[in-house]
């Protein structure tokens, strides 16, 4: 009996002594959602309301969700940041990225956009474009290198390589993600008149160059803030902060390594 009770102290001292682990946290952007199956927002969006906009309640129904679910956010924030579509004050509308893959003339060059605005997807592309893709485990390692969390590797590696497939990567061959050939009228995106209208003569970028395009791994952090007014917990808010330290280093070929130690500090008086 005595024996049992020292083994039994022992093991409870032990459980108190073992460090707590922590979550590991993904620091660059990618989809758990594939891009084929998000043109599902795009299409809702588009068959009622055309180039309007549409609320959240609204959404859900056209994609037969609850408003309320995980489901529906991953789908809207995924198409987002695929840029598909844009989300502000919870309301949501067709970006000129989301117009274009519609269009049967257009769509080949937006899914080669929507595919290369995902973080993720533009730094394994641009790390193995005109080479041999590695074999999956190696390329799942290659993935947490980059800045994925060990137990999202798996998912993350499927989805790319699900929706590299529908962008058209890998027209020859699934071992290595090439360009697919668009055409010229495809390659850029149309302008905005209300950008150039808002833009000074003389202002920044250059007598009539306009601003330059920000670098896909820039563009996809900004796609991936949440809405205006949207729910944004300080976890998920310190998880951005890491991943924008990532891509800033890997888009601006930054030498050495960007260290962010981020404390969050709960107010006092708050649930």
């Amino acid at each position: 009996m005595s024996d049992e009770h020292n083994v039994n102290t022992e093991q409870d001292t032990s459980s108190q002594t073992k460090p707590k682990q922590t979550r590991q946290r993904s620091t660059v952007p990618f989809a758990y959602i594939g891009l084929e199956d998000v043109m599902e927002v795009s299409i809702a969006i588009h068959e009622n309301v055309g180039s309007g906009d549409c609320d959240e309640h609204q959404l859900a129904v056209w994609l037969k969700k609850s408003q309320k679910s995980s489901g529906f956010r991953s789908m809207w924030s995924t198409a987002r940041l695929f840029g598909l579509i844009d989300a502000e004050n919870g309301r949501f509308r067709l970006s000129p990225l989301g117009r274009r893959a519609l269009d049967p003339a257009q769509e080949r060059g937006a899914k080669v956009k929507a595919f290369l605005t995902v973080p993720l997807y533009n730094a394994v592309f641009e790390k193995y474009k005109g080479g041999v893709l590695p074999p999956a485990a190696a390329l799942e390692r290659e993935i947490v290198e980059i800045g994925v969390a060990e137990k999202q590797k798996h998912t993350a590696r499927l989805v790319l390589e699900r929706s590299a497939q529908y962008a058209g990567f890998f027209e020859h061959g699934k071992d290595r993600l090439v360009m697919p050939g668009v055409a010229p009228d495809e390659r850029s995106e149309p302008p905005k008149p209300s950008e150039s209208e808002r833009r000074p003569e003389g202002g920044a970028g250059g007598s009539g160059g306009g601003t330059p395009p920000r670098h896909p791994l820039i563009e996809g952090m900004f796609q991936s803030l949440p809405a205006n007014g949207a729910p944004w917990t300080l976890d998920e808010a310190a998880d951005w902060l890491h991943a924008a330290a990532y891509n800033l280093r890997f888009a601006y070929k930054l030498k050495g390594k960007i260290t962010i130690d981020i404390k969050i500090d709960q107010p006092t008086g708050l649930p």
